[in-house]
C-alpha cells in the first residue's frame, strides 16, 4: 500500500470516528444534534482534503518540431471552502458555494506535464483550481445529500528551458466547468462532514515563449474529498449551541483544533567580501510564510487515539532558505511554495496502556486529546509525525509559531532528526511515563538521500534510533526538567573528508555516498524561577563526519535563554523571550567548505572559520486569547560561520492565530 493511500485511509477513519453516532451516544453534545432539527440555513466556512487524479491533453510547438502527447498526473489535495444554505419547509435546499484546491507539495503530483521539442523543453505545473459553484439538495434531520455544479478555473505555471539553459516563466488562469454531487452529516450543533466527488474540465488554452515556442494543454480534474464544515451565526440568531458548552468543537470523543500563522522577515543590506550558492544575498530581503492547520483528533477505543493534521503551507524562507545554519525561521522549511500547497503534515495512531494509581489532566492541544490519564502509563504511537513531536519538549523555546523562531533556539541544532523537507518522517515510538521520569525510544524512516523528500525504506538497516530520558524534579519549589537524549543515524550517506580527499571528485559528495553511521547526543534543561520566568538551555552535538541528512549544518550547539510572562506590566498573556545560540563545525565538514562545497543550507564558496553566534528576542503581545502579534529580532554574527561575512540584522514579525 502506498504512502498516498495509507494517509487517505488513516484520514477517512478519521472523519468517521468524529461522525459515528455509535462512538459518541452517550454525549450531550452529539444527543442535542439528534433530538433537534439540524438548521442548514445560513453561512458556513470549511476545509477539505482527498486524492485527485489528472489527465491533460497537451501539445508544444516550437519553431523547429512539434509534440503532442497525453499525460496523467494524481496525489493527495486539500482546501478551502465557504458557502451559503437555503433550507425550504420542504426539505430542499438551494445553496451557492465557492472553493480553492490546492495539490501538495511534492513536484510530481502537480507537473502537468513536461515536453521538449526542438530547442524548448516546456513544464507545466498546476496551483490551484477554484469554483464557483450552486447547491441542489434534499435534507432530512442531520443529513443532506446534493448535486452541485459551475464555473471552474485553473492557475498554472509554465516554464520553458532553453538548450542554452535559460528560463523562461509564464502564469496563465484559464475558465471551465464543474458539476458533482455529496453527502453531507451534521456531527455538531455547528459542524458538519462531507463525502464529495468533483469532476472539473478546463477548456483548452496556454502560452506564447518568447522564443516563439507555444504550448496549449486542456485538463480534466476528478476528485473524491472529505471535507469539515462550520457553519456561522449571525450576531444575536438562535443557536442549537447548549448554553452549559462554551464550544460546540470538542467533545469527550473527538476534538477540533486549528491554526494560522504568517511570519515576514526582512533584513538591511550587509557586509560581504564574497557570495556563493548557498549565501543569503548581501542585498536587502523580505520573505514571508504562511502556514494554515487544522487538527482532527479522535477516541477509537479504549486508550486508542487517531490523530489527522492537514496543512496549507506557502511562502519561502530567506534566499529560499539557505545561508545560516541556525537559520531565521522556523516555518520556513527547504521546500518553497508561490501558492498554498496541501500536505498531510501528522496522521497517526496512539495507543496508551494505563497501570492504575494516581492520575493526571493532560491538557488538550492539537496534538493531545484532553483528560484524565494514569500517571503510570505506557504510550505507544506509530505513523507519519515530526521526530520532536516526542522527543526534546522544552516549555519555553519549542514552538516557532509561538516563541523563538532560530532553529537553533527551538530546537537543538545539531540534532540531525530524520525528516522530509518539511521536518516530518514516518515512524514508531514508546514512551513509559512515572511520576519523576519518563523514558522515550523510537524508530523512524532516514531521507534516501541528504535533504530528501524521499525515505529510504530499508527498513530498521537503515533509519534512525533515539532514546531520551526526561528525569522532573524541583529546585527551590520550582520545578524543572532535564532530557538527555542520544541517537544513532544509519543512513546513505558521503563524508567530507573521503571528498576531500580525493580530487577526481570536484567536491561531489554524492560520489562518496554509501551506508554510513552517524550519531550524536542532547542535553535539554529547563528551570521556573517563579510561575512567571523560566530559564532554559540546550547543548547537542554530533560526530560531524559525514553529509547531513536533514535539518541544518551545525555540528555542535549551545543555546540559553530566557522567558518572561508580562504579569508584572498588567499583560500577563505577553511574553518577552531573550536568548542566545553559538553554532560550530567539525573539522572535516568546516575543510569541506571551504574547499568549496556544499551543504543543505550552507557555502559560500570559500570559508573563514568563526562559530556562526545568534541573539534572539521577541515580545508577543496577546491581542485576545486566540490571537497574538509577536515582533522579533535576530542578530547574526559570522552567518554560515564566515567571518568574511556579516553581521546581519534580521526584522520579523508574525500573527497567531489559533483555536
Amino acid at each position: 500500500m502506498s504512502n498516498l493511500t495509507r494517509e487517505y485511509a488513516v484520514a477517512a477513519l478519521t472523519l468517521l470516528a468524529l461522525s459515528c453516532p455509535a462512538a459518541a451516544a452517550d454525549l450531550p453534545l452529539k444527543a442535542s444534534v439528534r433530538t433537534a432539527i439540524f438548521d442548514w440555513t445560513g453561512l458556513y466556512v470549511g476545509a477539505h482534503a482527498g486524492y485527485t487524479r489528472d489527465h491533460a491533453d497537451v501539445m508544444l510547438s516550437d519553431p523547429a518540431a512539434e509534440i503532442r502527447a497525453g499525460s496523467r498526473f494524481s496525489g493527495l489535495t486539500g482546501g478551502v471552502h465557504a458557502g451559503y444554505n437555503w433550507l425550504t419547509r420542504s426539505g430542499l435546499l438551494f445553496g451557492i458555494e465557492g472553493d480553492f484546491s490546492f495539490p501538495n507539495y511534492l513536484t510530481t503530483n502537480h507537473t502537468v506535464a513536461n515536453l521538449t521539442a526542438g530547442t524548448s523543453n516546456v513544464m507545466e505545473l498546476w496551483d490551484y483550481v477554484a469554483t464557483a459553484r450552486g447547491r441542489l439538495g434534499y435534507a432530512s434531520g442531520s443529513w443532506l445529500a446534493y448535486a452541485t455544479g459551475g464555473l471552474a478555473f485553473s492557475g498554472g505555471r509554465f516554464i520553458n528551458t532553453s538548450a542554452a539553459g535559460d528560463q523562461e516563466k509564464l502564469l496563465a488562469t484559464r475558465l471551465g466547468w464543474v458539476a458533482g454531487v455529496g453527502v453531507e452529516h451534521a456531527i455538531a450543533p455547528h459542524w458538519s462532514a462531507r463525502l464529495e466527488y468533483l469532476y472539473n474540465r478546463i477548456d483548452s488554452g496556454g502560452v506564447r515563449f518568447g522564443n516563439g515556442a507555444q504550448y496549449t494543454s486542456s485538463l480534466d480534474f476528478q476528485t473524491v474529498r472529505l471535507g469539515l464544515t462550520r457553519k456561522l451565526d449571525w450576531p444575536g440568531a438562535a443557536s442549537l449551541q447548549p448554553k452549559s458548552d462554551p464550544t460546540d468543537t470538542e467533545s469527550d470523543r473527538w476534538e477540533i483544533h486549528g491554526q494560522s500563522t504568517v511570519i515576514g522577515q526582512v533584513y538591511p543590506a550587509f557586509r560581504a567580501l564574497y557570495t556563493g550558492p548557498n549565501s543569503l544575498t548581501p542585498a536587502p530581503q523580505f520573505q514571508e510564510t504562511w502556514s494554515n492547520s487544522l487538527f482532527l483528533n479522535a477516541r477509537l477505543w479504549d486508550g486508542g487515539e487517531v490523530y489527522y493534521n492537514p496543512e496549507l503551507l506557502q511562502g519561502f524562507g530567506l534566499d529560499n532558505t539557505v545561508g545560516l545554519g541556525g537559520f531565521s525561521n522556523g516555518e520556513a522549511q527547504k521546500s518553497d511554495f508561490p501558492y498554498p500547497h496541501y500536505n498531510t503534515s501528522r496522521l497517526f495512531l496512539r495507543q496508551t496502556f494505563g497501570f492504575g494509581g494516581e492520575q493526571e489532566e493532560l491538557a488538550s492541544s492539537g496534538s493531545q486529546l484532553g483528560g484524565k490519564a494514569d500517571v503510570s502509563r505506557l504510550t505507544l504511537q506509530v505513523g507519519k509525525f515530526g521526530v520532536l513531536d516526542v522527543f526534546d519538549g522544552n516549555s519555553y523555546a519549542k514552538d516557532t509559531r509561538k516563541d523563538f523562531m532560530n532553529w537553533s533556539i527551538w530546537a537543538p541544532g545539531a540534532f540531525d532528526y530524520a525528516a522530509d523537507k518539511l521536518g516530518l518522517t514516518y515512524g514508531a515510538t514508546a514512551e513509559l511515563n512515572q511520576k519523576d521520569w519518563a523514558l522515550r525510544g523510537g524508530y523512524f524512516l532516514m531521507d534516501a538521500v541528504s535533504n530528501s523528500n524521499n525515505f529510504d525504506t530499508n527498513v530498521f538497516r537503515r533509519g534512525e534510533y533515539v532514546v531520551e530520558l526526561e528525569t522532573r524534579y524541583n529546585l527551590f519549589s520550582q520545578p524543572g526538567k532535564l532530557r538527555t537524549i542520544g541517537w544513532i543515524n544509519s543512513a546513505f550517506s558521503g563524508s567530507y573528508r573521503e571528498t576531500l580527499d580525493d580530487p577526481a571528485l570536484n567536491l561531489d559528495i554524492a560520489q562518496t555516498r554509501r551506508g554510513r553511521i552517524k550519531y550524536g547526543y542532547v542535553v535539554n534543561v529547563e528551570q521556573a524561577l517563579s510561575s512567571d520566568v523560566g530559564l532554559f538551555g540546550r547543548w547537542s552535538w554530533n560526530d560531524g563526519r559525514t553529509e547531513i541528512m536533514a535539518f541544518t549544518d551545525i555540528d555542535s550547539s549551545l543555546s540559553l535563554g530566557t522567558s518572561i510572562k508580562g504579569t508584572k506590566w498588567g499583560r500577563p498573556d505577553d511574553v518577552i523571550g531573550i536568548a542566545g545560540a553559538s553554532n560550530g563545525l567539525s573539522r572535516d565538514h568546516r575543510d569541506f567548505l571551504a574547499a568549496g562545497g556544499l551543504g543543505p543550507l550552507i557555502g559560500d564558496g570559500a570559508l573563514n572559520y568563526r562559530r556562526e553566534q545568534i541573539i534572539e528576542t521577541y515580545y508577543a503581545y496577546a491581542i485576545n486569547k486566540s490571537l497574538t502579534l509577536t515582533a522579533d529580532y535576530q542578530f547574526v554574527t559570522n552567518p554560515a560561520y564566515n567571518a568574511d561575512r556579516g553581521p546581519v540584522s534580521i526584522f520579523s514579525g508574525r500573527l497567531h492565530g489559533e483555536f
